[in-house]
């Protein structure tokens, strides 16, 4: 499992994320004072860059569906229906490696 804490000048976290064994990327967060600056973008590609190194053909995420056009711009297409987890919508997202 690799997690992946961001952090800003000052060294306070910012943001997080993780790539699990299986390829599903989870727990990405950013505070709201760092939102619009990159960070969850730095993150997913360097979690993205971390999946393909190790040979993983594809991953998976839940997003909260209104993060889907975030994750579609980094190539993220949407794969199944909209669900709730803990009252909040999401939809699972897929990346694949070509």
């Amino acid at each position: 499992c690799l997690h992946v804490v961001a952090c800003d000048e000052t060294g306070q976290a910012v943001g997080t994320g993780r790539l699990l064994p299986d390829g599903h990327i989870g727990r990405m967060a950013v505070i709201k004072a760092a939102r619009g600056f990159g960070v969850g973008g730095a993150i997913i590609e360097l979690l993205l860059q971390e999946a393909h190194r190790r040979g993983d053909h594809a991953v998976r995420l839940n997003a909260q569906t209104h993060a889907e056009r975030f994750y579609a711009r980094f190539g993220f297409s949407r794969d199944g229906a909209e669900f709730k987890e803990a009252g909040i919508s999401h939809i699972q997202m897929r990346y694949e490696f070509s």
